[in-house]
């Protein structure tokens, strides 16, 4: 109970509880919005980040207020399980048609073992964009070897995963040395340290060095100046995402930004496959 009044309290709004959050899937309260990821080399966007919301009678709640009531419950399950459905029928068909596009859902590692990714992909409907969708874990998911031994089985079936939230700590090393991964998103209090008196903080010379020892990409979160973008080029970085480039968005939006941005059905994506 101390969480949920603590969460109540931080928030200002109606008091929010892990049952309420299942109550919200179950009549359909939530919905997604997708943010741009962009191509630093010439600034086509080339997927995005589905992120859900809740709308509730108090207004529109985020994902930080009500997603640390649910980790390592059943209802993250929940929430993946509807947010890959909801990326299907949303985006489903126009995915089919850009092929080069990704696009990533952030989803509790449980749900790639034990039989869990399959039963995904034939209840959502995502088997004929599967090589599309780009699973986005973070450290704390992943802390034992039952964690990282699932990330190796979704890796061997096809599916590409982020390690998000990466603050190149010393954790962050050790996941990395350990794990099969394709992406790895940078945490946006990392891209706050580029600034007009610190353009080139120590992380951004010690990630350089990463790109070059290792095939993994990456994607720099939180990009809120030009001077930040050009920064993260200069390194190597090859995609970003943050309001510099876009908010987050609806799947309708999302598709004539694509267009605005440059995007042509066929065209390579930056996202390694």
């Amino acid at each position: 109970m101390g969480r949920v009044i603590s969460l109540y309290l931080s928030t200002g709004k109606q008091m929010i509880s892990a049952d309420a959050i299942r109550d919200g899937l179950v009549q359909g309260e939530f919905f997604l919005e997708y943010l741009p990821t962009v191509s630093l080399a010439d600034g086509r966007c080339v997927g995005a980040e589905a992120l859900a919301r809740w709308r509730r009678s108090s207004g529109v709640v985020q994902p930080d207020e009500f997603i640390p009531l649910i980790e390592r419950t059943h209802v993250l399950g929940m929430l993946a399980y509807w947010a890959l459905e909801a990326v299907s029928k949303e985006l489903g068909d126009w995915l089919q048609l850009h092929k080069e596009l990704h696009i990533s859902v952030n989803v509790p590692p449980e749900i790639l073992g034990r039989g869990g990714l399959e039963y995904t992909a034939s209840k959502t409907g995502v088997s004929e964009i599967r090589n599309q969708i780009i699973l986005e874990v973070t450290e704390r998911g992943i802390p034992d070897n039952r964690g990282i031994a699932a990330l190796e089985a979704a890796s061997r079936s096809g599916v590409r995963i982020a390690l998000d939230d990466v603050t190149l700590s010393a954790t962050n090393l050790v996941i990395l040395s350990r794990c099969t991964l394709d992406l790895i998103k940078t945490d946006r209090s990392l891209v706050a340290q580029i600034t007009p008196e610190c353009p080139c903080p120590a992380w951004l010379s010690g990630l350089s060095a990463l790109l070059q020892s290792t095939r993994v990409a990456i994607i720099a979160e939180g990009v809120e100046t030009e001077a930040q973008a050009k920064a993260l080029r200069a390194a190597g970085v090859s995609m970003a995402q943050g309001y510099y480039f876009s908010p987050p968005m609806s799947a309708e939006n999302l598709t004539a930004y694509h267009s605005r941005a440059g995007g042509q059905p066929g065209r390579s994506s930056t996202v390694p496959t």
